[in-house]
């Protein structure tokens, strides 16, 4: 689904992943689960491209939901990998950068349920990238740093299209905004401080981890 002449995102994937169209190439965000690569591959190829025009594959986090078929795209397009410091070093290990915390029997049993599907292989980081960066890519792609779900979370923000890829910083839900809570969030007053941080930024639309992607975003931000 294209979200803006050159911002695609590609539906049927948990934890979505977004694509970007650039005149040398492709960059990916976030890969979904294990598994993922034949719908990002298949939706490559619809637009009339091949695997070889992905070039960068960008990791907001280290939960496998979001780098689960990393690898596979890796082997099969060549791509750069880029991730921050911390979450980098989790997934050469092969998990997430932090513990869940479970705050009730029910929530234990279910998280423990779901936890095979969320298991990914350890994944080798090509470059790491940090708050202040600016990548080429959509006209200037600045690199944010926003933890709270997890400690080295990251988000990124193109000023000239006003798109801000907001990861599992943020999660939507029809026409709202909400910030990382519950026992999947490391840290929720570091959560909260990175909403706050991205609200001021003025983005006009927000692409999130899960949910769908919150159009004339700029009143839609979490009153915190």
């Amino acid at each position: 689904m294209q979200i803006t002449p050159n911002v695609h995102l590609i539906r049927g994937v948990f934890a979505n992943p977004y694509l970007i169209v650039d005149p040398d190439g492709l960059t990916l965000i976030d890969t979904g689960l294990p598994g993922s690569e034949k719908k990002i591959l298949k939706y490559i190829a619809g637009i009339g491209k091949s695997p070889r025009d992905l070039k960068r594959i960008i990791i907001t986090h280290a939960d496998g939901d979001h780098y689960g078929s990393l690898n596979a795209l890796k082997a099969a397009s060549g791509a750069r990998v880029f991730a921050s410091a911390k979450e980098a070093e989790a997934m050469a290990a092969g998990k997430s950068s932090r513990q869940l915390k479970p705050g009730n029997l029910f929530a234990r049993i279910f998280f423990a349920l779901l936890a095979p599907l969320f298991t990914a292989l350890p994944t080798a980081v090509d470059e790491v990238i940090g708050d202040g960066q600016t990548l080429p890519i959509l006209g200037g792609l600045r690199v944010l740093s926003t933890p709270g779900h997890t400690p080295d979370h990251i988000s990124l923000f193109a000023p000239s299209a006003g798109v801000l890829f907001a990861g599992d910083s943020m999660k939507s839900s029809r026409d709202r905004l909400d910030g990382s809570s519950g026992g999947n969030t490391w840290d929720e007053a570091k959560a909260n401080e990175s909403v706050r941080k991205q609200a001021a930024l003025g983005a006009m639309i927000v692409c999130v981890g899960h949910g769908p992607v919150i159009a004339d975003a700029v009143s839609k931000f979490p009153q915190l």
